[in-house]
């Protein structure tokens, strides 16, 4: 298994691309780095609202409208502009409180191959992506995804599903960010160290071509998730 978690270390090596990378929200949590490819895109889907939204109010300045939904909260963030908000988790399957992403996509009729796709549920986004279409998720030119768990990675069950997801993202798209998030631990499997969360920022591969890899981290664009512990960057192994 150390093998094959180094080769999924390996796959989610950051490439450049023509795209610089720009930050999308304030300062610590709640802001992303993203490629500068924003032209044209229509539209951004955030499952999982915070008291703040910092992101989605960031793109609304710059003409890019949001769904958002959220089962645990009755609504947006105070003074946030949204195109909808449904309140109802993001999940694999559908029911009375949860909508799966082929589900909420086709309610607001987002057939176009323009948006973006921020997700930040708390571990339901390996069962999301996992029961999500293909076709469903290459509508989004960015993708944005905060991995949970990744301490719960090794028992029998996961393992397998863990793969399956990473290499249904990296079918259509590029990794060029990754970021740790230091509010929580890093985890040590045999000689590998690894945060148990982590922000991937991916890009559709119809978009650019990569010009080689990440070679330096962190990003001068990137700060720390929490102010009051310390930062921890990435391992070298994930990008060298």
């Amino acid at each position: 298994m150390k093998d094959q978690l180094k080769s999924i270390i390996q796959s989610l090596r950051p490439v450049k691309t023509k795209y610089d990378l720009i930050r999308v929200g304030g300062a610590n949590d709640g802001g992303y780095l993203i490629p500068n490819d924003l032209e044209g895109i229509t539209a951004c889907f955030s499952p999982g609202v915070d008291v703040t939204a910092s992101f989605e109010q960031d793109l609304l300045n710059r003409g890019i409208r949001s769904h958002l939904a959220d089962g645990s909260v009755d609504g947006v963030p105070e003074g946030l502009e949204v195109s909808s908000f449904t309140k109802k988790h993001l999940r694999g399957l559908y029911t009375d409180q949860t909508i799966t992403l082929d589900s909420w996509m086709s309610d607001h009729h987002a057939f176009m191959n323009s948006y973006i796709l921020q997700m930040d549920i708390e571990g339901a986004e390996y069962e999301t992506i996992l029961a999500a279409d293909r076709n469903t998720l290459k509508r989004f030119r960015i993708i944005v995804i905060e991995v949970h768990n990744a301490q719960h990675w090794f028992h029998p069950i996961a393992w397998g599903l863990v793969q399956t997801f990473f290499a249904k993202l990296l079918e259509d798209f590029h990794v060029v960010h990754i970021h740790p998030n230091n509010n929580c631990p890093f985890i040590q499997y045999d000689e590998v160290f690894f945060p148990s969360v982590f922000e991937l920022t991916l890009l559709r591969k119809d978009r650019a071509e990569p010009d080689g890899f990440v070679d330096t981290f962190p990003h001068p664009l990137d700060q720390s998730n929490v102010t009051d512990k310390p930062d921890r960057p990435i391992p070298e192994e994930w990008y060298k």
